[in-house]
């Protein structure tokens, strides 16, 4: 290795979230002798830790000829220090390119090909164009059912997998799409406080305004160990934490990072994608909930038989139950969008307030008693009264408290120093919800990095308003994003679209 062309590290702070790349002066000693251009793959090796990254070249004094930078995720990798002296080679051939380049002529790949590409993905041997490759020739239908589950397996396989004390494991996911559909932190409790076990791992948002994690976040720590996780479950019977903080299904990380970015949305990976995650929680009986609307993520019910279908019968195959239910995703659920006005919903749902959001604590109860209808003691059709009882007897209140103190205290959520109301501009009835734009103006607004940020619905289909009474109303920490969001509102088509009452 010490004959290895060599650049001091030096740290510029720049996060390219999950790609790794490494920054080189187009003029430095390395770059001239190994032939080093912009994009090229170099391998860089530091302490025993090797990544492969992307060059990215700087002509300007930023860096010194003896100098290299990395990004942020290449510095958790190869655990640089300032000063580091990094190690730089051309990286062998990959072998899976060639599997890739196959799939894009329309080949079906057997199951160690997938398995190659995955551990290529994890290893970061395969750049982002590289991996987009792959990704847009395995979208609309082009991956085979065997595909699907090697796929799948292939993606388990390279990570984390769980594994609990008790037969029965269950589990809730939802596909997305749907702006305030944060019902996992109240179907946890009651669950929990039923007795089965519910390690609940959840994602943090990449274009959505709030993920579960980041609305869990808002009310108790979700970035826990391994060990800390066991803890918590082995004592409350369930946890709400952050599934990136576990190493659960790496691969799917990476790949749902590219796929936002493409605008793809592909039945066969959003399939694997979500058993792969499950799987490794190690759960062995799941509920998914497909919202079907105009504007969420699945917009027509054949798509969502197609992926009910597939999710069954791939889940069996890995032996899994999988129990699959389609729901409205016409309009979004609750009143918050992000992550402190979501909080306050369930919240208000779990402490049995009289003013808690009905349509958010009517989907919880239906999908807990899915879920406990798991159960061998629970009979057929009987899940849902079960769980009303529960959540209103104050037994999922105390669990959830339980649970909030065991993963590290619970936090009071926050409210945003600046608002502004989004009213009627005529009377009627209101007839439609865009899902898609009333998230965006919650991002606008600054959710989800801003906590207290979002949207405050006080609508819903089918309510009358006034001329001048408020459909909405923009939470923002900073005044700036409160008028960005404000902007983006008066620039949109409508977002809440009204009928106008004939005079």
């Amino acid at each position: 290795m010490t004959n290895l062309p060599q650049l001091r590290f030096k740290n510029l702070g720049i996060n390219t979230h999950k790609e790794a790349v490494i920054y080189m002066r187009s003029d430095c000693p390395v770059c001239r002798s190994e032939g080093f251009e912009a994009p090229a793959r170099i391998q860089v090796r530091l302490n025993g830790n090797t990544v492969i990254a992307t060059l990215n070249t700087i002509d300007s004094p930023l860096l010194s000829m003896e100098e290299a930078s990395l990004s942020t995720y290449a510095i958790e990798v190869l655990q640089a220090q300032a000063g580091d002296i990094l190690h730089l080679s051309h990286p062998r051939p990959v072998e899976s390119l060639s599997y890739i380049r196959d799939k894009i002529n329309g080949e079906e790949l057997t199951k160690p090909q997938l398995s190659q590409i995955i551990a290529d993905v994890v290893a970061g041997s395969l750049s982002d164009i590289q991996i987009s490759a792959f990704l847009a020739s395995s979208g609309k239908g082009r991956l085979s059912y065997q595909e699907i589950m090697s796929l799948t397996q292939a993606m388990i396989d390279v990570g984390t997998c769980l594994s609990w004390p008790n037969k029965t494991v269950v589990d809730k996911h939802c596909v997305g799409g749907l702006p305030g559909n944060r019902t996992s932190i109240i179907l946890v409790p009651i669950v929990a406080s039923f007795g089965l076990t519910m390690p609940k791992t959840s994602s943090r948002a990449i274009t959505s305004p709030a993920g579960t994690a980041d609305t869990m976040e808002v009310l108790a720590p979700v970035d826990l160990s391994l060990a800390h996780m066991r803890r918590v479950v082995e004592q409350e019977n369930g946890c709400i934490a952050w599934g990136g903080s576990v190493n659960l299904s790496p691969a799917d990380d990476m790949f749902i990072r590219i796929e936002r970015g493409l605008g793809l949305d592909s039945e066969g990976q959003l399939v694997a994608s979500i058993l792969s995650k499950k799987i490794s929680a190690g759960s062995s009986n799941i509920v998914i909930d497909i919202p079907v609307g105009p504007t969420a993520k699945i917009r027509s019910i054949r798509i969502a038989n197609v992926l009910k279908q597939l999710l069954i019968n791939i889940g069996k195959a890995l032996n899994v139950n999988i129990n699959v239910i389609i729901t409205d995703g016409s309009q979004p659920v609750g009143r918050g969008i992000g992550p402190a006005l979501e909080a306050k919903d369930v919240l208000a749902v779990l402490s049995n307030d009289k003013n808690a959001p009905r349509d958010l604590r009517e989907r919880a109860l239906i999908l807990a008693g899915m879920i406990l209808e798991f159960s061998p003691h629970v009979e057929a059709g009987a899940g849902k009264s079960l769980a009303t009882s529960i959540l209103e007897s104050g037994n999922a209140w105390k669990k959830f408290q339980a649970i909030c103190q065991a993963q590290g205290g619970m936090f009071e959520p926050p409210t945003a120093a600046y608002t502004q109301s989004i009213e009627a501009k005529y009377s009627g009835i209101v007839t439609d919800i865009h899902n898609h734009h009333l998230a965006r103006v919650a991002k606008l607004a600054g959710a989800p990095t801003a906590k207290a940020a979002g949207v405050e619905l006080l609508v819903h289909l089918g309510t009358h308003v006034n001329a001048g009474e408020p459909l909405f109303i923009i939470h923002a920490e900073s005044r700036g994003e409160l008028e960005y969001a404000a902007n983006y509102v008066a620039q949109e088509q409508p977002i809440i679209s009204i009928k106008k009452e004939e005079r």
